[in-house]
């Protein structure tokens, strides 16, 4: 049996139901109308119930609690963790899956490898369905889990079956049609590697996809990346001609799936046009960004957002996030950016003091082009290497603390430098340093182009 631990409150809205019940940060839910909840979903929907029965454990006191209030008016105590039972861990074993890429020493939660449907839902995360069960079926089809985010990577069973190395994974895409058909909306993913699953693989999956799967709501091709410690002899880099062939046909059935389905279903990752060196479709060829997050149209995003379109919201958002504020961050996923933008106006007066934006070889391929049209010669870019990963990898979001100590060393102190919090997660570096740590005094600017075009307005 799954050990449990219990719902620990860990803040109080001041005025709510919460704190007129006299419940305290620190108390612990035991059981919430006589259930107890296995994680934050089910724990929102029994506190909305406009009759509550609640048992808490304060310092070793068992307590009762009983409360009348609206139907849905918000509790007010926020829980410490999303998930009160155990993380369901992915058995899978792909080539390509980066967290058997790390190096030793990294903080333990970075090593968690799930394939949960309640961390897809309420974070985005995706599964691959191999570990979804009938039960698990029935309770996001009554609950109305919705959306899900699914990785693919090949709709040939055999082929799927070898890129997950579980023999599951011949089979677990019928909960998908399951899903489907419930009329569950699902996004999904598609790492094309090199050799294994890209060319005619690719686009037999693609062709699998509208024939099985039509009534996804996207689709992302997204590149692997492969770190100096991957052991794995199969995974490696895209070459610029095989990076383009993915485009290519990514292109060629956005046509197609336009025809057939009235929408192109299908996108192509951002690094893939970089990988190409080819330009970034045009920002309504995105149809809303449904998976910005996943690297989707994040340049044309931002790029918008930077010269101030307010008119845009960008991103699927979760459904807890829907209709909720917010779950909890920890152990899980850092918290998400503020969806769309507000409308800025860019001035091109020079900065008081010299401006640096630190950032990734591909985060300056992006931006160069912006910032020099607006702020001429005012502002640099300090360009860090990963040395700490290695291979191909070169988004911000994976930069560490020990290569930015390098790279600001030898630059000139009191300048501004301007750092991405993507590469931060509860203010910590992947390698566990700190903004403290580094050698320079460092601005964390969020990862949007609202916020980067405020912060080099402010000189």
């Amino acid at each position: 049996m799954e050990s449990m631990s219990l719902p620990r409150v860990v803040t109080v809205t001041r005025g709510s139901v919460a704190e007129h019940a006299h419940i305290f940060p620190g108390d612990e839910l035991v059981s919430i109308n006589g259930r107890r909840p296995r994680d934050i979903i089910e724990y929102q929907l029994l506190v909305d119930e406009p009759e509550l029965e609640i048992e808490l454990s304060r310092g070793g006191l068992q307590l009762s609690v009983t409360i009348d209030k609206l139907a849905g008016e918000p509790f007010g105590a926020e829980i410490e963790s999303a998930l009160f039972d155990q993380v369901r861990t992915c058995d899978n074993h792909c080539e390509f899956c980066f967290i058997y890429q790390l190096p030793k020493g990294l903080r333990k939660s970075l090593y968690m490898k799930d394939d949960d449907y309640r961390l897809s839902f309420l974070y985005g995360n995706f599964t691959t369905l191999t570990r979804f069960t009938e039960a698990d079926l029935e309770r996001v089809i009554t609950e109305r889990l919705s959306p899900l985010f699914v990785s693919i990577h090949s709709t040939d069973p055999t082929l799927r079956s070898n890129l997950l190395r579980n023999k599951r994974g011949a089979t677990s895409l019928r909960w998908l049609k399951e899903l489907l058909k419930a009329g569950i909306e699902v996004h999904g993913q598609i790492v094309v590697c090199p050799g294994l699953n890209d060319g005619d693989q690719f686009e037999e999956t693609l062709l699998g996809i509208l024939e099985e799967y039509s009534e996804m709501a996207s689709v992302a091709a997204v590149p692997l990346g492969v770190s100096k410690f991957s052991l794995e002899p199969n995974m490696r880099a895209h070459t610029q001609e095989e990076a383009q062939k993915v485009v290519a046909l990514v292109e060629k059935y956005q046509e197609v799936f336009q025809a057939f389905l009235g929408r192109r279903m299908i996108y192509a990752s951002d690094e893939y046009y970089l990988l190409s060196e080819l330009p970034f479709p045009p920002i309504d060829s995105y149809d809303g960004f449904p998976q910005h997050e996943n690297g989707i149209g994040m340049a044309r995003a931002f790029e918008a957002a930077f010269r101030g379109d307010s008119r845009r919201a960008y991103g699927v958002k979760p459904g807890f996030f829907a209709s909720i504020d917010g779950a909890p961050a920890s152990g899980y996923r850092a918290e998400r950016m503020l969806e769309g933008s507000q409308r800025v106006r860019v001035t091109r007066k020079a900065a008081v003091r010299p401006v640096a934006i630190v950032t990734g070889s591909y985060g300056v391929r992006v931006l160069s082009p912006l910032i020099s049209s607006h702020f001429r010669n005012d502002v640099r870019f300090v360009v860090v290497e990963n040395s700490f990963f290695g291979g191909n990898v070169s988004v911000a979001g994976l930069i560490v603390g020990e290569d930015l100590k390098r790279a600001l060393a030898v630059e000139p102190e009191g300048d501004r430098y301007l750092v991405p919090d993507v590469c931060l997660s509860q203010g910590l570096f992947l390698d566990g340093l700190t903004p403290g740590d580094l050698p320079r005094q460092v601005e964390i600017v969020k990862t949007d182009g609202h916020s980067l075009a405020t912060a080099l307005e402010a000189g």
